[in-house]
């Protein structure tokens, strides 16, 4: 074996460990819907809505949204909305959940995208492109980066908006949802934001 291909045959080895390394690294993120059991400081003790139980540190200066209801009408032309919902046979989606969110977070997570709110569940965050006023059989035309969709409004889709609120108003018996925790190696979910509220939640 040459020179030359031994330290060829070297600097690929070093380079797959490198990124094998690379990834065994990368934290694994993990979406939380789950009960507070308790609340020590910036930590939660949580159990998840399969039963398992979780210890959550909050990010310093972790955003923390009340999550409450709002109405059809709260709905406007050029909102930045997140849409849970389950597709129909004609293509649009049946919205469950519409989270109007504040402007500051216009353009999070856009996009439609398989979700784990129930089997077969989607989540679309998009834009309103059409009033939903005098719009036929109270369907909304979203658009997104790449994309556009259909979503149908049912008197039992929840329709919600954050309120602003602290990580003191985090009680025993809240109901929370975490779209990124980070999973640290003990275990522990690192969370840089959560939202939390009776209605609408765990969407």
């Amino acid at each position: 074996m040459t020179k030359s291909l031994r330290l060829t045959l070297a600097s690929a080895a070093c380079a797959m460990l490198t990124v094998s390394m690379a990834g065994a690294e990368a934290p694994q993120i993990v979406r939380v819907r789950a009960t507070i059991d308790s609340v020590s400081g910036q930590t939660l003790s949580v159990k998840s809505r399969d039963g398992a139980t979780m210890k959550i540190e909050l990010a310093p200066n972790a955003p923390v949204n009340e999550v409450v209801k709002a109405s059809l009408s709260d709905i406007k032309k050029g909102d930045y909305i997140a849409v849970t919902a389950m597709p129909q046979p004609d293509g649009s989606q049946k919205a469950s959940t519409i989270l109007i969110f504040p402007a500051a977070m216009r353009g999070v997570g856009e996009g439609s995208r398989p979700w784990d709110f129930t089997p077969g569940s989607t989540m679309t965050n998009a834009t309103v492109a059409d009033e939903v006023t005098g719009v036929s059989g109270e369907t909304i035309n979203v658009t997104y980066k790449g994309g556009q969709q259909k979503v149908a409004v049912s008197p039992s889709t929840e329709i919600v908006e954050y309120k602003k609120a602290a990580a003191t108003d985090l009680k025993p018996g809240e109901k929370i949802f975490i779209a990124g925790a980070k999973k640290l190696p003990d275990g522990t979910l690192q969370a840089p934001n959560v939202s939390y509220g009776d209605y609408g939640v765990w969407r």
